[in-house]
């Protein structure tokens, strides 16, 4: 790796044009990068500092960076959705992902959760994710471990059912991003610490229910809790400020709650039900 602010043989590199349409790529002794304006020479790029602005031989000019986490989520290989930056930011504080923290995730994807985890959890924790398809862990496997520019030697990535896994009160957090978490409430409960946090990304309100649902009748966590996030940007230019006319809406919902002590009962939460919230009353 790279000097940080600098950039090296083996680094990304992610070019921004005047019209903010950005490039991206791998920086390699030799190669050059070609535009419909000339070319840079990768050679040119290693030993310049980050915020330099770079130009092709025919003067199209293009300011440099590294790529941010986001960015190179965005640009990644992908075999299943991705969980976008916003709500990857979100479960990472929802859940208290911490330095040190053990987390076992089930449902990798892409990986792209996963490198928000075991960025979270730095040198001295872990995350072990467990993914049902092959051909996805493959990819996740390849966007981690490049992201990352090496094995990631904290990471242990297993193909196969959550629910076939034994575990015993391993871990600090359980992520899910999954189709039916609310079958998996029992694995969890068992491979979480008293006091540990469950949560679970699921994208409509039918997997919500049903989560939620399962967690109270569970009897082993507290009240769960539900978000979801909206992100609207603005423009601005001199006076005129107003949000820009299109925005990142719904892309899921995030349920938490937390483990309880074995053998604790649950406080019961005072609630008055919504009308017809439990089905059609017969008198």
């Amino acid at each position: 790796m790279s000097n940080l602010g600098f950039f090296a043989a083996g680094d990304r590199i992610q070019l921004t044009d005047s019209k903010g349409k950005l490039y991206s790529f791998t920086i390699t002794p030799g190669k050059e990068w070609h535009t419909h304006k000339g070319w840079i020479t990768h050679n040119d790029l290693i030993g310049l500092p980050e915020g330099s602005v770079v130009s092709t031989t025919a003067g199209l000019s293009f300011s440099a960076f590294k790529p941010l986490l986001a960015d190179f989520v965005l640009t990644m290989r992908r075999g299943a959705t991705i969980v976008y930056p916003k709500d990857a930011a979100m479960i990472v504080g929802v859940a208290d992902v911490f330095p040190g923290a053990r987390v076992l995730e089930a449902g990798v994807g892409s990986g792209a959760l996963t490198i928000s985890l075991l960025r979270a959890v730095g040198e001295k924790g872990a995350v072990h994710s467990i993914e049902r398809r092959e051909d996805f862990a493959e990819i996740a496997r390849e966007n981690v471990n490049g992201y990352f520019a090496n094995e990631t030697k904290n990471w242990k990535l297993e193909v196969g059912d959550l629910q076939d896994q034994n575990f015993n009160s391993e871990f600090d957090r359980v992520v899910l991003d999954m189709l039916a978490p609310w079958e998996c409430i029992d694995i969890a409960a068992k491979a979480l610490r008293p006091g540990g946090v469950f949560l679970a990304y699921v994208a409509t309100t039918t997997q919500l229910s049903a989560t939620a649902e399962a967690l109270k009748s569970d009897g082993r966590f507290t009240e769960p809790e539900s978000s979801e996030t909206l992100v609207r940007g603005w423009h601005h230019e001199g006076l005129a400020v107003r949000p820009q006319q299109r925005m990142i809406g719904h892309t899921g919902f995030i349920i938490h709650s937390r483990r309880m002590a074995p053998d604790v009962q649950v406080l019961a939460r005072r609630r008055r039900p919504a009308k017809g919230a439990y089905g059609v009353s017969e008198d």
